[in-house]
């Protein structure tokens, strides 16, 4: 199997995969992912795509981590592993469909606009 590229994007988070086939090894920036991503929820939720199709053991991941934060890098991650393994095999696709793991999530942060302290708040208003 050669290597497929993938990418993955959460808010202002890229991960750009590239998987193989291998003994299950996920490494992140040169580092294991379970040492990047400390928390056990982080590492669940990357792994989510794996458990669905049974195959933790059967590929190797190697991952480019950018931007946003560490729940954002997460789910980019996440989105990228899952691209990665609908294209390795289509038929993968429908069993991560149905968990959910295939649509991207659109949600960004809103802009600050100019006359309001933060993105839709606004200064207290004075009568007089």
């Amino acid at each position: 199997m050669d290597p497929v590229n993938a990418l993955g994007r959460r808010k202002a988070a890229v991960a750009r995969v590239i998987v193989s086939e291998g003994k299950g090894k996920i490494t992140v920036n040169n580092r294991d992912f379970r040492e990047y991503f400390g928390a056990e929820t982080l590492q669940y939720v990357v792994t989510q795509p794996l458990v669905a199709l049974n195959a933790l053991e059967k590929y190797d991941i190697k991952v480019n981590l950018d931007g946003g934060g560490v729940k954002g890098q997460a789910e980019a991650l996440r989105l990228g592993i899952t691209r990665a393994l609908v294209q390795v095999d289509p038929e993968n696709k429908a069993v991560l469909k149905a968990n959910g793991f295939v649509t991207r999530d659109p949600r960004e942060v809103e802009r600050k606009k100019p006359g309001r302290p933060k993105a839709r708040k606004r200064f207290q208003f004075s009568k007089r």
